[in-house]
């Protein structure tokens, strides 16, 4: 037998299972709907919400005249515009119990030289942002009338790109969480179930080597992986105006390291359960959290310490910051590779424990 054939022959288990295993995972309406469609149901929703949504303006009730507002100096009057929408009334009492209800944010009257703004603590970044506002423009009208000209000045720009949008940010989290379900209830699930009706079994009697069988499944795995970032890219570009920016090609290797570690999940789990039905709920346990935990669904900058902590130890938030750091905030290749460390080795461990307790039958 020549080396090319013999090639081909130790080729051929790799190919018929990974054929076999991919036709069945996209034959599964249940896998295609968890693994693409109920993710992709986020990306829309989170996409319809926040595309093309600026910054809100305060709705305030000017009551009587307000020197600060009605005679806001030149160079604050853009200001004034873009960060107020102003209703007027004269009724002070009337609209004291507009705020009460939610219905403005603030009250803004004037005595005197006093400015009085009355506002709801209930919604407290509102109340902060409103705060911040009208003290820049009493400011502004105080440096107006003693005519001083100010020594210091002030300018603002965005660190990111300005092509970035709300969606961009979501993008990377929510396609985290895909991979993630996608790998874990795929391998927790199909090991029960070849498990289950003796298919583990005729394969290790089977003239297959295990390597093939292993290779071939995290073969489909990583393909279904890149098969829905393709989805997910393409939904954000197509309807929501998505732009990538910096190296995001590496979201490719991070995608692979990322489905390796989530299969060391699934397989973990897979290993422990003894019904399809307990392998789901076991995964579902992990990865739905997980999710919470790692900013898939909304930023943590503002969660208390142990949930960042806690966020370190997640494969997923570190497959979220690499995808977010090559994706959006337009880093380059190398912030990719602590990431893929982290979920390589987490990958290692964790399916050296699954091998600890791994059964070929029940």
């Amino acid at each position: 037998m020549s080396e090319r054939e013999r090639a081909k022959r130790a080729t051929t288990p790799f190919g018929s299972l990974a054929r076999a295993m991919l036709k069945g995972f996209f034959r599964d309406r249940m896998a295609l709907f968890f693994s693409i469609l109920f993710p992709l149901m986020f990306l829309v929703l989170f996409g319809g919400i926040f595309t093309d949504q600026g910054a809100s303006k305060a709705e305030v009730i000017q009551v009587g005249p307000v020197a600060v507002l009605d005679d806001a100096p030149k160079g604050s009057r853009p200001y004034v515009d873009e960060s107020l929408d102003i209703t007027r009334s004269s009724d002070l009492a009337g609209a004291v119990a507009k705020v009460r209800r939610g219905d403005a944010d603030a009250v803004i009257s004037q005595r005197g030289d006093t400015v009085s703004v009355r506002f709801s603590q209930a919604d407290q970044v509102k109340a902060g942002q409103v705060q911040g506002m009208f003290a820049a423009i009493v400011q502004s009208a105080n440096l107006a009338v003693t005519g001083e000209k100010p020594r210091f000045s002030l300018t603002t720009s965005r660190v990111e790109d300005m092509s970035l949008s709300t969606i961009q940010f979501f993008t990377p989290g929510l396609l985290g969480w895909a991979i993630a379900s996608g790998a874990t209830f795929g391998a927790a699930a199909n090991l029960v179930v070849w498990r289950r009706n003796g298919l583990l079994r005729r394969l290790r009697l089977a003239p297959i080597p295990t390597s093939a069988v292993v290779l071939a499944r995290v073969a489909v795995s990583i393909a279904i992986a890149l098969v829905q970032a393709v989805i997910f890219l393409a939904v954000g570009i197509v309807l929501f105006g998505l732009e990538l920016t910096g190296s995001w090609p590496m979201i490719i290797p991070l995608l692979v390291a990322g489905t390796l570690a989530f299969m060391s999940i699934g397989l973990l789990a897979g290993s422990i359960a003894k019904t399809e039905e307990a392998a789901i709920g076991m995964a579902n346990f992990v990865v739905l959290p997980m999710a919470f935990l790692s900013g898939s669904f909304f930023p943590l900058d503002g969660a208390p310490g142990w949930i960042s902590a806690v966020g370190t130890v997640l494969p997923l938030k570190h497959l979220n910051d690499g995808m977010l750091d090559t994706m959006v905030r337009g880093e380059g290749p190398a912030a990719a590779l602590l990431p893929m460390a982290f979920l390589l080795v987490f990958a290692v461990v964790v399916s050296a424990i699954a091998s600890r307790v791994f059964r070929w039958d029940d």
